[in-house]
């Protein structure tokens, strides 16, 4: 059935008069062991008696080898018993042991907003160290690190999972009956772990004012190209262009080291920004240089705050940029929370209190200023032309002189990357995804996560949290003419930037396009759900765009938002059809559900806007997501058009080291806009791995960064979440 539908949509398809490519082999889900990653090639072929070929790859996860699984096993068992000391030894009176997967029932658990020590909590403590009485254990020697909800239908019932830091010396002092157990106590991959001292990352400010002395005790700025000093009597000076995550957080390390910072920002700060956007809802009116993408804090502001990464949430650089909003006025849950975010309510003064501690540091901030060019000499950017963000590009300019140049501009900077290829900074086209933007009612969202369990989120006030989704599904080409060809036209199809509880936002920048984006408040009260369904793209997909080179992703982009903002009939309103209609190819009824969109939606041949390959691995997924949540495919969902922003179309190369660019010295990209970040999050260790960088070239920073907050992990600018 699923297969007819998805032939039908080649036949009823009206696209423009150019050719869009057929789909191109991209690489395969992580559930297929074929193929390795983009960009790896095979193993040699080899042909068996038969004729036919075998390809090798080796397994990792969990397809590996149960034979080296095994080994896997013996050779982390035996790392976690080298760290712990000895049973019964005098080692075993102090440290800390963290303990992992401890299960508590949903129906006994105090809810998700307390993150203390229950007692379902101590008599599952009690169990991992085979402690017989848990009312004895004292609370004051535990620690909740990590809180989770997991409702998956494989569970007998759902449970809220901890992680939680024991610390021995506190116990044993407490509760000296603990001892024989403690002493007894058998490490275990992934649930039970020595520690010897508590893992503690601080805050960046408490960090960095360690390490802030007096300027005038440098001996001078060192050019590391030519060997030049700086005279003593000045700071060096830097520009940093964009107050995203990363813009935010290169500055603060380089003021709080001493540099002369100077952030630039072509939007307006989150006051007028908020008042900005209030306009556009109400009154349609789109300021092209504040609104959802652009002004303080970036296109994450308005949007559902969500802290998650794929660099590792206990690495010390992710908890370091953690601890920092906290610092800055976040709630502290957000650093036990197993899926945190903040929502825009709490990132507006959290953002006004890292503004005014920046200015206290001695950062000018500029709004409203657009940096239209570069002053590039022999190869090295000494400066920027920057006009009033209100002004057409080019009137009324001033040029101004820097010692190097941060780019933290977001992934809607479509005018910057124009300019960038002016300058022959070395551009490449990166993967990104596309899509259209389902919404239900939350209700049914909750029903389907948590059966009779549904009552108890009561709009985000209960205790059970709001249910939310996360799918990633590979989705094969219809015309793939075996098994192995079909694996290779495979295309990831998944969930991105899932709002329960939120709405769904014009993100365009231009009144000739239109995107859209989903946002939430801090509680997730909204009535509805909504979430993208984005499917892969590639540098193959953009071949009708390759006069524009490196750029062609972004051509790409405003192909489908220009034809979205025509199917819509202008005036922002967004082009809607009932999901079960998108699946049939067809728009049977001219009257919608509601939609949390306010700007209006019209009935619309969604399954014509894309081109087939698109559509169809869209309408796959949304099948094979009906299968594992029956209820999903409903004539009560509504998909919105079009979702293109998912992450930058694009990557400014750099040095892996210094972060500045190949091409063009002095000039260091970061963050979402230069394809190096997918989040908040990872923008926000992006930008404070440059700071440091950087730092370190001027001369301010003589440390080494990865030996208080590890090593920098490779981010790719792809974002699944």
């Amino acid at each position: 059935m699923a297969l007819a539908f998805a032939t039908a949509a080649a036949s009823g398809l009206r696209l423009s008069p150019f050719s869009l490519p057929p789909p191109h082999p991209l690489r395969a889900s992580p559930s297929c062991g074929l193929l390795h990653a983009a960009g790896t090639p095979f193993l040699r072929p080899r042909r068996c008696g038969c004729g036919a070929v075998v390809r090798c790859a080796k397994r990792t996860g969990k397809r590996r080898y149960p034979s080296e699984k095994k080994r896997l096993d013996q050779h982390h068992k035996e790392m976690l018993r080298r760290v712990a000391p000895l049973e019964g030894s005098e080692g075993r009176e102090s440290g800390y042991w963290r303990l992992s997967k401890l299960a508590v029932p949903a129906r006994e658990d105090p809810g998700k907003d307390f993150t203390g020590i229950s007692l379902p909590l101590l008599q599952a403590i009690a169990k991992a160290i085979k402690f017989p009485v848990a009312s004895m254990l004292p609370d004051e020697a535990f620690t909740v690190i990590r809180k989770s909800f997991d409702a998956r239908k494989v569970l007998k019932e759902p449970q809220f999972m901890y992680t939680v830091d024991m610390d021995v010396k506190k116990l044993l002092d407490m509760e000296p009956r603990a001892w024989d157990f403690i002493a007894r106590l058998e490490p275990k991959l992934g649930a039970v772990e020595y520690m010897p001292k508590e893992k503690l990352a601080s805050d960046l400010v408490s960090m960095l004012n360690v390490s802030n002395k007096g300027y005038n005790n440098e001996p001078g700025i060192r050019d590391t190209h030519n060997g030049s000093v700086c005279p003593q009597d000045r700071k060096p000076r830097v520009a940093v262009i964009g107050s995203g995550p990363s813009g935010l957080f290169a500055s603060l390390v380089l003021g709080e080291l001493g540099a002369e910072v100077t952030l630039l920002e072509r939007g307006q700060p989150v006051e007028q920004r908020g008042r900005d956007i209030g306009a556009l809802a109400v009154r349609r009116i789109l300021q092209t240089e504040s609104n959802f993408c652009f002004g303080e804090g970036g296109a994450g502001t308005w949007s559902d705050g969500k802290l998650v990464t794929r660099i590792g949430k206990n690495t010390d650089g992710v908890q370091a940029v953690m601890k920092t909003f906290v610092h800055f006025g976040a709630p502290r849950n957000i650093l036990v929370d197993g899926k945190p975010h903040l929502g825009t309510d709490k990132l507006v003064p959290l953002l006004r209190n890292f503004r005014h501690h920046l200015g206290d540091l001695g950062v000018t901030i500029r709004f409203n200023t657009r940096v239209d060019d570069l002053v590039v000499e022999d190869g090295q950017v000494k400066g920027i032309v920057v006009s009033d963000s209100e002004l057409w590009p080019g009137s009324g300019s001033q040029k101004i002189s820097f010692d190097a140049v941060v780019l933290a501009v977001g992934h809607s900077a479509r005018d910057t990357y124009n300019m960038l290829r002016q300058h022959n900074v070395d551009i490449s086209p990166k993967s990104f995804a596309v899509g259209l933007r389902i919404e239900h009612p939350q209700e049914l969202i909750n029903s389907i996560q948590y059966s009779e369990l549904a009552a108890e989120v009561q709009k985000g006030r209960g205790r059970i949290p709001v249910a939310d989704y996360k799918i990633v599904k590979s989705v094969s080409d219809i015309g793939a003419a075996n098994e192995l060809d079909n694996a290779e036209k495979s295309r990831s199809c998944y969930s991105f930037c899932m709002c329960p509880g939120g709405q769904v936002v014009l993100t365009s920048t231009d009144p000739s396009e239109l995107c859209i984006n989903g946002m939430s408040f801090s509680r997730r009260a909204s009535k509805w759900a909504n979430s993208a369904l984005v499917v892969t793209v590639s540098a193959h997909d953009f071949k009708p765009f390759e006069s524009h080179g490196p750029l062609a992703g972004v051509e790409f982009q405003r192909e489908f938002e220009r034809r979205a903002a025509t199917m819509g009939g202008g005036n922002f309103v967004v082009p809607a059809q009932r999901v079960t209609d998108f699946i049939s190819n067809r728009l049977s009824v001219t009257t919608l559900p509601p939609s949390s969109y306010r700007l209006g939606v019209r009935p619309s041949k969604l399954h014509e806007l894309f081109p087939p390959y698109i559509t169809e691995a869209l309408q796959q997924s949304i099948i094979m997501i009906d299968r594992e949540m029956p209820g999903f495919l409903s004539s009560e969902a509504l998909l919105h058009g079009v979702e293109t922003r998912t992450s930058s179309p694009l990557q400014i190369s750099r040095h892996g080291e210094t972060y500045e660019s190949t091409s063009l010295r002095g000039l260091y990209p970061v963050g979402e806009g230069a394809g190096y970040a997918g989040g908040i999050l990872s923008a926000a260790v992006d930008g404070m791995y440059c700071g440091f960088a950087l730092a370190k070239q001027l001369s301010l920073f003589h440390g080494d960064i990865e030996s208080f907050l590890g090593k920098a992990q490779k981010q790719t600018g792809f974002v699944k979440y």
